[in-house]
């Protein structure tokens, strides 16, 4: 049936019905409750054009992604989070990819005059990030994955970096190591600044100098952790432990410190970020590696929630959620040998 007959049936004007069937607020309760029980039981699927011209709404969430250095594992985990969750709401993923800042900034003005989407998701915010203001100034709905210290009432869902990093720090540096390795993300973007932040943090604790040569910045990706620990063992006064930004860089890592003729957990110690890959686990590898641990599937299936929230009226300063990291021992760690 369409939605005039379905409408009909229940005796509520067609705009009540699509603003029920699509969560507004305004809708009493009752009224929401009853419109979702009929639909159930008649197998009754909105029209999704009828349901735009009802609503306002075309039900679609773009994301943009920038380059092929955006496409990974990560990605993949993120958006099966975040498209299984919309699927759920029968909201779709507009996908748009771009080579450029400056074109990423055009695709959002693209989208907002065309009214193609109703929310977009950021990803990957730098500290000063002029996408904020843009959106803003579009009025195009947003959530950003991640933060920023750009000013603003806007959503935003982040981890603690700052925490996990110097949670992981505090461990090396308790089992004695004081020349420790951190391989990180490019500079510039938030969460790679946190993660130096707690790195320092930590350090400074113990009364360690931080020694520019043993940090190191890249893709999270197997090859650049192997290039950034081949380095850091080139080195004379090499490091004794290695914190690495993701699982990949770890992969890496581990390649490099093996190709070295060294062993993981004995001669060089090792902590990676676990992302949470579900071919990937941390107690497969030899030896079991320790990890700070964080789903971000778990982080895409929150923000399309989030998202959906935002565009059923919640404030957006009422979207603002920090996780905390789990730290997860094994046998990668260990004193420094001799």
């Amino acid at each position: 049936m369409n939605l005039k007959e379905f409408a009909g049936q229940l005796g509520l004007s067609q705009t009540t019905v699509s603003r029920a069937l699509s969560g507004y607020p305004e809708v009493k309760k009752t009224t929401r409750e009853r419109v979702l029980k009929a639909a159930a039981e008649l197998g009754y699927r909105p029209n999704t054009s009828a349901l735009g011209l009802a609503t306002g709404r075309v039900g679609t969430i773009g994301i943009v992604f920038r380059g092929g250095g955006d496409f990974g594992p990560h990605t993949s985990e993120f958006m099966g989070g975040l498209g299984s969750r919309l699927q759920q709401a029968d909201v779709d993923i507009l996908l748009s990819t771009v080579d450029s800042r400056e074109a990423e900034l055009s695709t959002y003005r693209r989208l907002a005059a065309s009214k193609r989407v109703d929310a977009v998701i950021l990803h990957s915010p730098a500290v000063d990030d002029p996408r904020i203001a843009l959106l803003s100034d579009l009025r195009l709905p947003f959530v950003l994955h991640g933060r920023t210290e750009t000013t603003g009432d806007f959503a935003f869902l982040d981890i603690d970096n700052f925490g996990a990093i110097r949670q992981a720090t505090e461990l090396l540096t308790a089992l004695g190591h004081r020349r420790i390795a951190l391989v990180n993300g490019h500079r510039g973007y938030t969460f790679t600044e946190h993660r130096q932040d707690g790195y320092a943090a930590a350090l400074g604790a113990r009364g360690i100098d931080i020694d520019p040569n043993l940090l190191g910045n890249g893709d999270f990706t197997d090859e650049m952790g192997f290039r950034l620990m081949q380095g850091f063992l080139g080195q004379e006064d090499r490091p004794t432990a290695v914190l690495a930004g993701s699982m990949m860089s770890a992969l890496g890592a581990m390649r490099a410190i093996r190709s070295a003729g060294m062993t993981v957990g004995e001669q060089i110690s090792l902590i990676a970020h676990d992302d949470v890959f579900p071919y990937l686990s941390p107690e497969n590898l030899i030896p079991t590696l320790t990890t700070t641990r964080s789903s971000i599937r778990a982080a895409g299936t929150r923000i399309a929630e989030m998202v959906l929230d935002l565009l059923q009226g919640t404030p957006a300063a009422d979207l603002r959620e920090i996780w905390p990291v789990e730290l997860v021992m094994r046998n990668s760690t260990a004193p420094p040998a001799g």
